[in-house]
């Protein structure tokens, strides 16, 4: 499987507008791999796009992507679905207000997901209906798991009631890659399906040290009810036997740039931090 990271960063992108923060003053220097932009991914295989944050439309542009036949959903919380509307500058001619029908994108989505699609919503109501009405997308819930060509790919929802949030686990001639971005908290490490991945792509969990204003996060923080720290998703990815750990959804306010988590992996054995534009292969 050939995969691309479109975007490394979290709620906020890197640098943050009109912060002076070393790290953001950095990036906005430097550029990538020291900025980065919300977070989405690729795989190639089969032509799918995972996320659409609100710079999506430029992450394709700039990763030089032709084509996008597919397109899945974590969850639906802005940082993630913001840029949908790339599907209507991908599909729509506007000198006709039609759609090019070859490139209607098939929107993969568990059962939960589609039926909260119609929360996304613009002044002139539900924003699929539009899309659906126009033939942007086509809609292709399911409940469990789903074959596309060659690839196999489960769904594994993370329930917290109001919100749920699913890891994808993705399978290929025999090779597993665990997705799971963000808002992982509890992660399902009891089920087989997430057991000896060859690579894992997840959220490092909070750092509780070096944070921007010295913020301290307390025992009670609402990121503690959805996020582990660092430390407790290294041990996570240790139980389930994970090959390789690539980490994603970097956040701005934990105050780290390229070169920290460059350091960190430094310190241990098969781990990256993602940037924008990063390919791995499994």
């Amino acid at each position: 499987m050939k995969w691309k990271i479109l975007g490394s960063g979290g709620c906020q992108v890197i640098p943050k507008p009109l912060c002076s923060c070393t790290v953001c003053t950095q990036a906005r220097t430097k550029g990538v791999p020291y900025s980065r932009t919300g977070p989405s991914a690729y795989l190639h295989d089969i032509g799918l796009l995972i996320d659409t944050p609100a710079e999506v439309s430029t992450q394709l542009n700039h990763s030089n992507i032709a084509r996008v036949d597919h397109l899945m959903f974590t969850h639906l919380d802005p940082d993630h679905s913001e840029g949908f509307r790339v599907v209507e500058q991908i599909a729509l001619d506007f000198r006709t207000w039609s759609a090019y029908l070859e490139k209607r994108i098939s929107l993969i989505v568990p059962d939960k997901i589609a039926k909260r699609l119609s929360h996304m919503k613009s002044q002139y109501g539900p924003i699929i209906d539009y899309y659906l009405e126009k033939d942007f997308v086509k809609i292709t819930p399911f409940r469990d798991t789903v074959q596309i060509k060659d690839v196999r790919i489960t769904a594994i929802p993370v329930d917290r009631g109001s919100q749920t949030v699913f890891i994808y686990v993705f399978e290929k001639s025999g090779r597993k890659v665990i997705y799971a971005p963000c808002d992982l908290k509890p992660f399902p490490e009891h089920l087989n399906e997430v057991q000896n991945a060859d690579l894992l792509i997840i959220q490092p969990g909070i750092f509780e040290t070096r944070l921007k204003h010295d913020f301290i996060y307390s025992d009670d923080h609402i990121s503690r009810t959805t996020l582990y720290t660092f430390e407790q998703t290294m041990e996570i990815a240790k139980r389930i036997g994970a090959k390789k750990t690539v980490f994603v959804h970097l956040e701005e306010y934990w105050n780290r740039s390229y070169d920290d988590y460059r350091a960190l992996e430094q310190k241990h054995s098969g781990i990256s931090f993602a940037y924008d534009g990063m390919q791995i292969e499994v």
